[in-house]
């Protein structure tokens, strides 16, 4: 990919929410995590509310995973032993 000098590239920006709060922001994919494991239950992605503080974990379907790893969001692949 390449840039025409004299263009900005904006980033790409993710609607969210704090359950603690209720605050809704928007966050960079700089601020959010994804960790993809074995199922539905292991697949999430995670961020800090600016507003208050709170760790927040929300659980990641196929869709959000695909929208989240496109946007640049930070990846974690979990892995189980056997």
């Amino acid at each position: 990919m390449s840039v025409m000098p004299g263009l900005s590239v904006s980033p790409v920006l993710f609607k969210a929410a704090c359950p603690d709060c209720r605050c809704r922001f928007e966050l960079t994919a700089g601020a959010l995590r994804l960790a993809i494991g074995a199922s539905r239950r292991t697949t999430f992605y995670s961020f800090t509310c600016p507003e208050c503080g709170s760790a927040v974990r929300k659980p990641a379907g196929e869709r959000i995973v695909e929208l989240l790893t496109g946007g640049g969001v930070r990846t974690l692949r979990l892995h189980t032993t056997a």
